[in-house]
């Protein structure tokens, strides 16, 4: 019955993460949602600008906090371990759901992109983003990214082997197609506003910041293998090191 029950929450949890992922889309895009990050009253005061600092903030400190190997080692303490990343995705889902919900906008335009085929471009930029993001979660393991093969081995009553070291797909080209994708999606926009331009340079900042720690412990967990793959693979743009390091040495 343990079994059933840590299932059927992974199932909920994932359930709420495919909810708001969809969310997202509509939400940084302004498509087809109730409340998306431009819409509602104009809200260019102080106050406002708090309330989404915090809301970034909170996110922030949730799903990166949470990530952390000293925390997991804490909170599974507390919750069974299977359970520990579906629960990780059900808070990370519902910090995001409030911060849709309580986003106050500042549509003063900062950028429009007003040709068609330069609208078409930006547009689709945006959907490659998003399915960068997507089709990354499958190039590594999407339902241990998500909790589901931990409460399925569970439920099973199969020992939860290891996720081994892999580079397919994107993966052979930047280290973190995953943010990669997020960062396209955030900024390929063609109409940006100043709201809309807070949100991007903070989860861009957030990004940079994060991948700091998810460095240093894929690092620790995989030891030499990661340290290989890092000094072969950049981190989020797709040139090259090689190609890198010779522009450097020409620009000096």
């Amino acid at each position: 019955m343990a079994g059933l029950l840590a299932l059927i929450y992974g199932g909920v949890a994932y359930t709420a993460f495919l909810a708001t992922f969809l969310y997202a889309i509509g939400f940084v895009g302004n498509i087809g949602v109730p409340k998306s990050i431009d819409s509602g009253a104009a809200a260019a005061t102080p106050g406002a600008l708090i309330v989404d600092v915090l809301l970034l903030g909170l996110f922030a400190i949730q799903h990166s906090g949470m990530a952390r190997p000293a925390f997991k080692d804490w909170f599974t303490r507390i919750v069974p371990k299977p359970i520990e990343r579906s629960t990780y995705v059900l808070l990370s889902s519902l910090v995001l759901l409030l911060m849709f919900w309580q986003w106050r906008p500042f549509p003063q335009e900062v950028w429009n992109v007003t040709t068609q085929a330069s609208a078409t471009l930006v547009d689709g930029l945006f959907v490659l983003g998003w399915l960068v993001v997507l089709t990354s979660t499958f190039m590594i393991n999407h339902f241990d990214l998500f909790g589901l093969r931990q409460v399925y081995s569970n439920f099973t009553n199969r020992p939860l082997t290891p996720t081994p070291f892999t580079t397919r797909g994107l993966y052979r080209i930047v280290r973190h197609p995953i943010m990669l994708g997020f960062l396209i999606a955030f900024w390929a926009i063609p109409r940006m506003t100043v709201g809309h331009l807070l949100f991007a340079i903070a989860t861009t900042g957030y990004i940079l910041i994060a991948l700091q720690f998810e460095e240093r412990d894929l690092a620790r967990h995989y030891g030499s293998e990661y340290e290989h793959y890092r000094q072969q693979t950049p981190m989020l743009i797709p040139v090259p090191k090689r190609q890198v390091g010779a522009v450097a040495s020409e620009a000096r």
